[in-house]
């Protein structure tokens, strides 16, 4: 069994570095940090246990709840059709961005509001002829680069989930989101949750209307 928790010798090694090396130490793990992707990962169901509701529970590299969004509806679409919004929050439930579609827009058109209700000041919004950004591949298959329209620069990468790094994948409400240093990932998270919500609602029309025909 490999492990996993310190040998003595390596804690004796900590004790006897000086301030000055461990502040070395730091910076060295901050630049790290600067130029690593941030990689979380997304599971596609609310943090509530109990039955009735759906949402996103998202961790960091470390297994930290980073975000959560908390809808309370099982049929979430339905819920949107009738104007509700998404709260996005952090682990800790402070609402960071409401997500908001535009009405008569067909659930197509979303805005973005810092905070927890449409007051707040706007952060994005979907609605505009020129997108800030594109997409690049198959979103439902959990497979795509979310890319800036303005540069051609990738912003973040969605793949499917796998475990321990090897050829088993996990379903897809798994997902991992690796966003590039220099973007902010709440703000990256917000456009996946649009990006979920647009693709079931086509998924939905296209599903009535086999019905219908």
């Amino acid at each position: 069994m490999s492990r996993i928790h310190p040998t003595y010798q390596n804690r004796s090694h900590d004790d006897k570095l000086t301030l000055k090396e461990r502040s070395e130490e730091d910076t060295d793990q901050l630049q790290l940090q600067l130029v690593r992707p941030s990689v979380l990962t997304v599971w596609k169901r609310s943090s509530m246990t109990f039955q009735g509701t759906d949402g996103f529970t998202v961790f960091d590299q470390h297994g930290r709840l980073a975000f959560r969004v908390d809808n309370y509806s099982r049929k979430s679409s339905c819920n949107i059709i009738k104007g509700g919004r998404l709260v996005l929050m952090d682990g800790d439930g402070t609402a960071l961005l409401t997500l908001k579609p535009q009405v008569l827009s067909m659930q197509y058109q979303w805005n973005a509001y810092s905070g927890e209700d449409k007051t707040g000041k706007r952060v994005t919004s979907t609605t505009s002829k020129t997108p800030d950004f594109r997409i690049e591949g198959c979103f439902r298959r959990r497979n795509c680069k979310i890319i800036k329209s303005s540069s051609g620069e990738m912003v973040a990468r969605i793949a499917r989930k796998r475990v321990n790094n090897r050829r088993i994948l996990l379903g897809d409400d798994v997902f991992s989101l690796a966003v590039q240093p220099g973007f902010d990932p709440q703000l990256i998270m917000a456009f996946v949750i649009i990006l979920d919500r647009i693709c079931g609602m086509i998924a939905s029309f296209t599903t009535n209307a086999k019905r219908v025909l």
